[in-house]
């Protein structure tokens, strides 16, 4: 029997994601450490800040590598219609909360939490996911 190869798709993905949230939990406690205990200078900050926000970045293409490489094309199905579902989420949340700020309603919130909105979107897809196609989207 041959291996499934959108499952070794799904492995990649795991190992990608796990190196990169592991350097950016490193980099955010240490950092944040760092910068409470008064030992971190403007370069080392911006150094930081920068190597946080590229993790996030890298996230997002570990996630297009994975519909990439998956094979299976109603699995690509489920994992772009569940991506489509957290983008326009995430970006709808951006918006209204934008111009309730403009208009001074609410407090601007800082940017970096938009991505969170996006993972939890990610979410949402899968359920959207689970209730029009029965599946959670899961390889075996």
């Amino acid at each position: 029997m041959t291996p499934n190869p959108s499952r070794a798709a799904m492995k990649r993905y795991v190992w990608r994601l796990m190196a990169v949230m592991t350097v950016y939990a490193g980099a955010l406690v240490g950092g944040q450490f760092a910068m409470q205990a008064g030992l971190l200078g403007p370069q080392a900050a911006v150094a930081i800040a920068l190597v946080c926000g590229l993790c996030i970045a890298l996230t997002f293409v570990i996630m297009g590598r994975l519909m990439i490489e998956t094979e299976d094309e109603f699995m690509r199905l489920l994992f772009v219609r569940q991506t489509l579902i957290a983008s326009g989420f995430a970006l709808s949340l951006a918006a209204i909360h934008g111009f309730l700020s403009d208009f001074e309603i609410i407090a601007q919130i800082d940017a970096y939490w938009w991505p969170v909105l996006f993972f939890a979107g990610q979410f949402i897809g899968q359920v959207a996911n689970r209730m029009k196609y029965g599946t959670w989207g899961t390889m075996k």
